[in-house]
């Protein structure tokens, strides 16, 4: 299937790449020009987001890889419409019969029952409490929380048992929940970590259409230390060619703004994120297409991609230990050398003790 090298405002992807799981594909025709003075309009300039109920029957998923800092993890939502070009988890969707790109962005698969889900879940006689990581996979508070809040739902049946949690995002939609946070954070059970990619707005919008600009998320990392929830930065992804030099910035910026702790990801292309990273770094930055992909295999092993455990978050060869070293240098620098919030389980309680299990 032809591919159509065409920016969409707003949009990451340009294009809808073939389903590998999918025997047909949808062609859509397309007018031979777009008019740039109406790049506003949702109808004119790309598809409009549409919301899908998922009906899923548990909230709670468990993770065994041994290099992601989480085991169990909540994600009210499946795609994201930040439409972050270089996104891990756009080849997820294609087990819904969606593809990696622009469906990614504009099917929003929405689990409208998570918190009742997440209430069951907590309430089980077999739950044994510990750490739940919010957005594990795609961002909570991508722009649909805005409209169904079933994070803030879910923090609400989270405070109320005394489960602790971490929440990892790119949206300033998240200091809308500075009150629950900030009571989880009181006993101990809250942390909420901001991903940082760039300090530059234009990449930024060019490579995260609808997430939050760097100055907003600084600003969020400000106003939730300021509540007493402790706050930390993830540089990630690094791109090597594009913006690794940034690293020492971002650190110092994130320091100054109040976080605590902070940690790094390279960058990682796997499955269909791979073709449509290339053809992003095609349409807006052709002359350094070649010097970025070159030094994205020298960081994966000669591929743009590696999937083994021990180093598919680190990254192998020269760059590798030249991040991890200007990593070093500056989180000492910029007092960011703590450990990661250490959370306790020890507030954790069922409401209504021991006659809940009446109902198990």
């Amino acid at each position: 299937m032809g591919t159509v090298d065409l920016t969409i405002h707003g949009r990451g992807a340009a294009h809808n790449p073939r389903n590998r799981f999918e025997r047909l594909a949808y062609v859509p025709d397309l007018p031979p020009a777009l008019d740039r003075r109406d790049a506003d309009d949702e109808a004119v300039d790309g598809p409009a987001t549409v919301y899908l109920r998922d009906t899923a029957r548990t909230i709670i998923a468990h993770n065994d890889s041994p290099d992601v800092g989480f085991t169990y993890s909540i994600n009210p939502y499946r795609g994201c419409s930040h439409g972050c070009v270089y996104c891990y988890a756009r080849p997820g969707h294609q087990f819904l019969g969606f593809s990696a790109g622009l469906d990614f962005e504009t099917k929003i698969m929405v689990k409208e029952d998570a918190p009742e889900l997440l209430r069951r879940e907590l309430s089980a006689k077999r739950y044994e409490p510990v750490t739940l990581s919010i957005s594990g996979v795609t961002d909570c508070y991508q722009p649909a929380e805005r409209q169904f809040q079933l994070t803030r739902k879910c923090l609400e049946v989270l405070n109320e048992f005394g489960n602790p949690c971490g929440v990892i995002t790119k949206s300033h939609l998240v200091t809308r929940d500075i009150d629950l946070l900030s009571e989880l954070a009181r006993k101990n059970c809250a942390v909420v970590i901001l991903s940082v990619t760039t300090l530059d707005a234009d990449l930024s919008s060019r490579m995260e259409p609808r997430a939050a600009s760097p100055n907003r998320r600084l600003a969020a990392i400000e106003a939730l230390t300021k509540a007493g929830i402790p706050t930390g930065v993830m540089v990630a992804p690094v791109v090597p060619g594009l913006t690794d030099h940034e690293m020492p910035q971002i650190l110092k910026a994130s320091a100054e703004a109040g976080a605590r702790f902070c940690g790094f990801v390279p960058v990682r292309l796997p499955l269909e994120v791979a073709p449509l990273f290339v053809e992003w770094l095609g349409r807006h930055y052709p002359d350094r297409k070649d010097k970025v992909l070159n030094r994205i295999r020298s960081l994966r092993g000669g591929k743009l991609n590696d999937s083994n455990f021990h180093t598919r978050m680190v990254g192998q060869g020269v760059w590798s230990e030249q991040f991890k070293t200007m990593f070093d240098v500056a989180r000492r620098r910029y007092g960011l050398d703590r450990p990661f919030a250490e959370l306790t389980t020890e507030h954790f309680r069922k409401p209504g003790g021991p006659q809940m299990s009446l109902f198990d």
